[in-house]
């Protein structure tokens, strides 16, 4: 939620065309594509890397057990 509201809160910024947009849109552009990046990261790539290390982990306590 905090990810979507700063994403929609740089829409502006990165859709403008007054004095000082090609600082602007660049700049914006680049923080909403973190945002979303970094939020599916979270969601989706992190609970993936869990589950891998602690399959790793079971793996070499039954075979340091055997």
């Amino acid at each position: 939620m905090t990810a979507t509201i700063a994403s929609i809160g740089f829409l502006p910024m990165a859709a403008s065309t007054g004095i000082g947009a090609e600082v602007q849109r660049p700049l914006a552009t680049v923080v909403i594509g973190g945002v979303i990046i970094s939020t599916l990261m979270t969601l989706l790539l992190l609970p993936v890397l869990y589950q891998w290390l602690d399959a790793y982990r079971g793996r070499r306590s039954v075979q340091s057990v055997s």
